[in-house]
């Protein structure tokens, strides 16, 4: 993956799309994209129909029939397991086009969910009926219809692609679109080998955010804001921070503060991971910091850069036996750390996230609610023994933007993204400035999102999507579309 100038790459030009609005230079972002009318209007034709899209959690339909539905930008789907696996299909009746299954859609953030097994799929208007497998099984008065127009195939729900990955089930409009591992690439299996199949919900927040849902998903994709949006994080670990963002020079690498003592670095990372744990639960659980407490004093070598190294191996070891001891089925940290190494934040175009540090994640949805609002989700995920994960939350705790309740990570982005949205109708904000360093992953994703609306081919968009994973933090790359 090359690094480019921003300056001179002219790939926005080979962009054939209607938008006015498209990025000329990577590194300069067209404000008006964050609330235009017409720009929203695009990507929803042109982006949502074309991508996969995180629709649900498997373990919130674990039994046969389950069912919840899932909807974006007035697409209403209803993913259902089946005896053969899970399905999912268009959430309309064959006969006047009434939602069969919830039909409120997201603006709530509550998702609408049940068991279709005995009962099937009733539609509240006639009565008509489906079961599981999309089979209309009751037209209620038939012999007042032509039968020409109650073929079986036509009665039948209009099915949607669905692929599971990741303990979650991925829908996607499109049934010509390239598969979601051909559309992600190499980071799904980085994600594997940390066991993402056996996460389980722990909790599930959800809020409306006055904001674009790009700005809503672009406070995570770079780590320099911390310094002032998450002040306790840059001062429990000033060299982690300072190493990547700051002006610092001839430290002895990002987990080391060459002005403290070994014993004094290994505390002042163990605040770091204690603020993160308490900050966003999942990013740390806080089981990982009782196993990495227990190592607070353990002999170490005397150089600082090898002492820290080896105490990081030593904490994933631990958290890997003790945890394994409990039944619970984590990966082997040492080993999936170094073969697979993965950033705090790993992106899921074209709105899920995935924040890793151990064995445990936290994971935040993004879906647009119109040009200047969003519906924003965060579960906390974590590995449970063979039969005691508690019972998953079937839809979110609901909470205004800015309740005490959110943890306090969370809490702080949301104070800045509300007021964002608002800085970008001042007069004279044209573009947004990026790093070409490490606000990349936001000029990628955003031309990517251009490649859509330009009707790019779909095996272009799907390898340039590859790019993303890992670009976390990263420069601004050529996506040659």
């Amino acid at each position: 993956m090359a690094e480019m100038d921003p300056v001179n790459f002219d790939g926005a030009e080979r962009l054939a799309g209607e938008s006015p609005l498209r990025i000329e230079n990577p590194a300069l972002i067209p404000a008006a994209r964050y609330y235009d009318d017409e720009f929203y209007r695009l990507e929803c034709e042109h982006l949502w129909p074309n991508v996969w899209q995180m629709a649900c959690r498997l373990e919130q339909i674990p039994n046969v029939g389950d069912w919840i539905e899932y909807s974006n930008v007035g697409k209403s789907v209803i993913v259902v397991r089946t005896k053969d696996g899970v399905k999912a299909h268009q959430n309309h009746c064959r006969h006047r086009g009434v939602p069969i299954a919830g039909g409120q859609g997201n603006a709530e953030g509550q998702s609408a969910h049940g068991n279709c097994a005995r009962s099937g799929f009733i539609c509240p208007f006639h009565g008509w009926r489906w079961n599981m497998d999309g089979d209309c099984t009751f037209v209620y008065g038939r012999h007042l219809f032509d039968e020409e127009v109650l073929a079986k195939d036509d009665l039948a729900l209009r099915s949607v692609r669905v692929e599971t990955w990741g303990g979650c089930a991925f829908i996607n409009h499109n049934p010509e679109a390239p598969s979601l591992r051909d559309s992600m690439g190499p980071v799904l299996g980085a994600l594997e080998a940390r066991g993402m199949d056996d996460l389980r919900s722990e909790w599930w927040f959800a809020t409306v955010l006055p904001a674009n849902w790009k700005v809503a998903m672009e406070a995570f994709m770079e780590g320099y804001h911390v310094m002032k949006t998450h002040p306790q994080l840059q001062h429990a670990q000033p060299s982690l921070y300072n190493s990547r963002y700051g002006n610092e020079t001839g430290g002895l690498g990002p987990l080391v503060n060459p002005n403290l003592s070994v014993r004094e670095n290994v505390a002042e990372c163990l605040h770091s991971m204690e603020l993160l744990s308490a900050g966003m639960a999942g990013l740390v659980h806080e089981k990982e910091v009782a196993i990495a407490r227990e190592l607070a004093d353990v002999d170490l070598p005397e150089d600082p850069q090898l002492a820290m190294m080896t105490w990081f191996g030593l904490v994933a070891q631990a958290i890997t036996d003790k945890l394994r001891a409990r039944g619970e089925n984590v990966p082997d940290l040492p080993r999936a750390m170094q073969e697979h190494p993965l950033e705090a934040v790993e992106y899921l175009f074209p709105h899920y996230f995935l924040l890793t540090y151990f064995s445990s994640m936290s994971s935040y949805r993004i879906r647009p609610l119109g040009p200047e609002s969003c519906l924003f989700e965060l579960w906390s995920l974590t590995h449970y023994p063979e039969g005691e994960a508690p019972e998953p939350p079937r839809e979110p705790t609901v909470l205004p933007f800015d309740s005490q309740d959110f943890p306090m990570i969370p809490r702080q982005d949301y104070s800045n993204i509300p007021i964002q949205q608002k800085g970008l109708h001042s007069e004279g904000l044209d573009v947004l400035r990026l790093s070409k360093d490490r606000e990349g992953l936001i000029s990628n994703y955003q031309r990517l999102i251009d490649g859509y609306i330009a009707g790019a081919p779909l095996g272009d968009l799907a390898r340039a999507t590859t790019k993303l994973g890992g670009n976390f933090d990263g420069p601004i790359l050529d996506l040659e579309l």
